[in-house]
């Protein structure tokens, strides 16, 4: 793949279900170091999206390509392995564990000891373990929350928590961290905190798709936007174009809108 090329190539997605036609013929391609926004009404299919192509819902028809190559979103471990990592919109964590052994539970797509290993703890089973320790580490000081290493992960704050399975992802050292609504349920100082982080990732070369019902946010943070309405592509571009697209406004206000 050439450095112009697009990280993630989606072509003609599309998704039922019984009768509910829930993508139809869907394509975006996001280029290596955006941050690519994903918005749209209550039940445009942003997340049955997100679903399709990170492996939860098998689609009915479209061409997946990532970093040059087809993949095919049948696993979630090899949509994981491949290089795509995601959060969901309802947090899911391991809440009885700490936040440090949730963010160390990210890293077993990278790992490489076997049964054995385990079993028996070799030096190098010992050796990648304390690995995997430091790294979880590290990243839960990138987003801020190294002081909670040891809390179980259910007595951090909301916003901590989202903080947590973004740490978590950025385990699996994804080429492509996917977003479900991350400032869902977070106050206003905790979105800023948000956005920081985001520019921080990419800054430091990595992609992310982004499903966000802050539109302030999106258009405020993203590079480009795709905009869904009942399963459709209704625009896409920079979000100062997005933002003024009559499509878009009548998806969001209404058709009477003026």
């Amino acid at each position: 793949m050439s450095e112009a090329g697009p990280l993630l190539s989606v072509e003609g997605v599309s998704k039922r279900f019984g009768g509910l036609q829930a993508l139809s013929d869907v394509g975006l391609e996001i280029a290596p170091g955006q941050i690519y926004g994903l918005i749209g009404p209550n039940g445009a299919g942003k997340t049955t999206f997100f679903n399709v192509i990170t492996g939860l819902y098998a689609p009915d028809a479209g061409r997946f390509r990532l970093a040059g190559r087809d993949y095919q979103p049948t696993a979630v471990h090899a949509v994981a392995r491949a290089g795509i990592a995601r959060t969901f919109q309802n947090i899911r964590l391991f809440g009885e564990m700490t936040a440090l052994e949730n963010v160390m539970v990210g890293r077993h797509v990278r790992t490489r000891a076997g049964v054995w290993g385990a079993v028996f703890k070799t030096r190098a089973e010992r050796a990648e373990e304390q690995a995997i320790r430091s790294r979880a580490l590290a990243l839960l000081d990138y987003v801020g929350i190294a002081r909670y290493a040891q809390y179980r992960a259910r007595t951090l704050s909301y916003g901590d928590q989202r903080r947590l399975e973004i740490a978590r992802a950025l385990a699996t050292e994804p080429r492509l961290l996917a977003l479900d609504e991350p400032a869902a349920g977070m106050n206003a100082t905790e979105k800023l905190g948000l956005r920081a982080l985001l520019e921080s990732i990419r800054a430091d070369g990595s992609t992310i798709l982004l499903i966000e019902h802050d539109v302030k946010l999106v258009m405020g943070l993203c590079d480009r936007v795709c905009v869904l309405d009942q399963g459709r592509r209704i625009a896409e571009g920079p979000p100062a174009q997005v933002r003024a697209d009559p499509a878009v406004i009548r998806a969001y206000l209404g058709e009477g809108h003026d």
